[in-house]
């Protein structure tokens, strides 16, 4: 809770006039930027974009229970405490950093170009084995989105996860300054947002940015790589991981076990990329004085979330949906997943985002991966693309029967026509995909047949 005078001091606002004092006293439980979604005695926050002005919906939040609202225009509102800021996000992140601080949790801040929101859960898993813990939730990863995990806390709480995405240049470092990490992850710096941000050499400078207001005293934990290695700006304690750290005892569909650190850990989930986003937890864990028993636990216990690498039963298909994102480097080590262990399947690619200039060239080295990859046990392998980019991946192909399509609902007839019951379907690409399209066409139109 925090109280309506407290608030004005933390971010240094003025009242649009004055209020009782016992007014000014009244505590405040939630934060709200919807007032679509507002109830009564919460706090209002009108945020601002390119194309949206919260505060034209300031009297529609009093009307729905507000008890008080934030302005840069000093408008007076009858019913709630209207409080004067010079800008609303920058409030509303003082703010939370004011109630990250009195919590005082220990906070885990986590990034990467992949990878990044499968850290998040497996660390979640392992550390809320011994700790009560509050994570970012689903794809919430930027400035807002850490205020409202933020505020998602309450005194019981000890542990903070925060995953930060970013789109270029000093997101990070914001989401950094107002997070105030301990531990500080990066699953991996890859080429996602290369077409934004140039080149990997730029996107590690972004990632690295994590640690520009991390606590001395705690740690930064990331994949080994020497371009953040020598990127990094943090003079604390540093622990690099890799999967050629461990060795892997078993890969089969749905499982993974693997020797780490003279320990025993299996994964309910397929893909070396997966045992390797699992050495963050691990090291996390282990930071945080979790006994491996627990964390052993933590990892086995780790289930996938929805589009990611989600697996079930669709119109009588095995389908493996990781359509959440897609990058380059996502797509090669998934379909090299897929490869090793599906020996019949069904992969259906799409365009991937954010490529900039050379996304051609990026899309066809997927398909020359493909090539070395497909070996004689894949007699009945298919690949077919959705998107013009994605062309570029089966026009590469050469070793097996590809097909593109224009859109979701051309490949969803096809797989009903063509692909018997029972196949293992699996889906990549970037969101703007919008993949699941797949999947409801062949619900609906196996249910027209």
């Amino acid at each position: 809770m925090i109280t309506i005078r407290e608030i004005a001091e933390v971010v240094g606002a003025k009242p649009v006039k004055e209020y009782p004092s016992d007014v000014l006293q009244k505590d405040i439980d939630i934060f709200s930027t919807d007032t679509r979604t507002i109830k009564h005695g919460d706090f209002y926050i009108p945020l601002k974009g390119e194309k949206f002005d919260g505060e034209k919906f300031i009297e529609q939040a009093i009307a729905s229970g507000a008890t008080g609202y934030f302005t840069t225009t000093g408008d007076i509102f009858n019913g709630a405490v209207g409080l004067l800021v010079e800008d609303t996000k920058e409030a509303y992140l003082k703010l939370a950093n004011y109630y990250r601080k009195k919590i005082n949790p220990t906070v885990i801040m986590i990034t990467g170009s992949s990878g990044k929101t499968t850290t998040k859960e497996l660390v979640y898993s392992v550390v809320s084995q011994k700790y009560n813990t509050i994570k970012t939730p689903l794809n919430h990863n930027n400035e807002i989105g850490l205020c409202q995990t933020i505020f998602s806390m309450d005194n019981s709480t000890e542990v903070l996860i925060i995953e930060a995405g970013m789109r270029g240049l000093g997101e990070i470092d914001l989401i950094s300054k107002y997070a105030n990490p301990d531990i500080s992850i990066i699953s991996n710096v890859g080429t996602a947002h290369i077409g934004r941000l140039g080149s990997r050499e730029n996107i590690a400078k972004a990632k690295c940015e994590i640690t520009s207001y991390q606590n001395s005293n705690g740690v930064l934990i990331a994949h080994n790589d020497e371009l953040i290695k020598t990127t990094v700006q943090f003079n604390g304690k540093q622990i690099y991981y890799s999967v050629n750290d461990t060795k892997v005892i078993e890969r089969k569909i749905g499982y993974s076990k693997f020797e780490y650190k003279n320990n025993i850990y299996e994964l309910n989930i397929e893909g070396d990329y997966n045992i390797e986003n699992s050495l963050a937890a691990i090291e996390t864990g282990l930071y945080l004085d979790i006994d491996v028993s627990l964390i052993k636990k933590g990892l086995f216990e780790y289930k996938p979330i929805e589009k990611r690498w989600e697996i079930e039963q669709i119109a009588g298909y095995n389908v493996i949906n990781d359509s959440y994102n897609a990058n380059p480097d996502s797509m090669k080590a998934t379909m090299n997943t897929v490869l090793n262990l599906y020996p019949d399947v069904v992969a259906i690619l799409g365009d991937m985002g954010e490529l900039g200039v050379d996304e051609k060239q990026y899309h066809k080295e997927v398909g020359e991966f493909i090539n070395k990859k497909i070996g004689t046990k894949h007699s009945n392998l298919q690949i077919l693309t959705v998107g013009n980019l994605a062309k570029e991946i089966s026009d590469e192909i050469k070793v097996c029967y590809t097909q593109n399509f224009k859109t979701t609902e051309d490949v969803a007839r096809y797989i009903l026509a063509n692909i018997k019951n029972g196949t293992t379907i699996f889906l990549k690409a970037s969101r703007a995909m919008k993949f699941e399209e797949i999947l409801n066409y062949l619900e609906d139109l196996k249910g027209d047949k």
